[in-house]
């Protein structure tokens, strides 16, 4: 889960983070942290929607590399 350090960095710079919900680059989201509470953040995305996720979920700044947590790093060699 996201810190409360964390977030309010990103709503103080304004900058546009990417919040990954799934291991579809299509399905994150893009946007400027609004708000938040003990289990959710409320994100506005370049459409000036609001959308609220769980802060379980991966936030990092757009400018940075995607990480994909959901990625399978285990592999069979034989």
């Amino acid at each position: 889960m996201i810190s409360e350090e964390k977030l309010d960095a990103f709503r103080v710079s304004g900058e546009t983070i990417r919040v990954v919900r799934d291991a579809m680059e299509a399905n994150d989201v893009h946007g400027i942290v609004v708000a938040w509470d003990e289990t959710s953040v409320v994100i506005r995305r370049p459409s000036r929607r609001v959308v609220k996720l769980s802060r379980t979920y991966s936030f990092a700044p757009v400018s940075e590399e995607r990480v994909n947590v959901f990625e399978d790093t285990t592999s069979i060699s034989e």
